[in-house]
């Protein structure tokens, strides 16, 4: 049995969700999990794992600062342990741009680390316009509609692959 940490950054609490439900897919393999917002991470003694997930959502192309703060600050002990690091991004819904080796977003931000995560995953996000705020509503509209995505200021739509995340936390259970 491990310990292990998911720690995420969210910006609308999808990627918590996600998380959440690693959390829940790698305690059914009897592992203890520990789930932590990044915005609480100076409260989490990290060598008290012995795995550690990260995981961060993009907004307007970009993940979280406080990721990259934390992984710079951390790198020694994520690098001395089992790691796995995933994207959550709505270009994910497509099918081309899904995977760890295709996500444009995800390429991206591994060659502004120096940090090289042990596993990557790729989870497609969720669009709710009607949580955002006017300016965010209509600049992921613009967005969606240059990329041929949903664009009516009612829609809500996850587009998560369910089974994925629970075939990734079943990999952290095994790193």
């Amino acid at each position: 049995m491990s310990s292990i940490l998911i720690i995420y950054a969210t910006t609308d609490g999808h990627t918590r969700k996600i998380s959440q439900r690693l959390q829940e897919v790698i305690e059914q393999q009897n592992h203890q999990v520990k789930t932590v917002s990044i915005n609480d991470e100076a409260d989490v003694d990290l060598t008290l794992f012995d795995k550690i997930v990260v995981g961060a959502s993009i907004r307007y192309g970009k993940h979280s600062p406080h990721i990259y703060q934390f992984i710079k600050k951390n790198q020694l002990i994520l690098e001395s342990k089992p790691n796995a690091f995933f994207s959550v991004n709505v270009v994910a819904r497509k099918p081309e741009k899904c995977q760890p080796d295709t996500n444009p977003y995800l390429k991206k931000f591994l060659k502004q680390i120096a940090w090289k995560p042990k596993q990557l995953a790729v989870f497609a996000g969720k669009i709710d316009y009607p949580k955002y705020s006017f300016w965010d509503r209509s600049i992921i509209r613009l967005i969606m509609w240059i990329t041929k995505g949903p664009t009516d200021p009612k829609t809500v739509k996850e587009f998560t692959n369910w089974q994925q995340v629970e075939a990734v936390g079943r990999v952290i259970s095994e790193m």
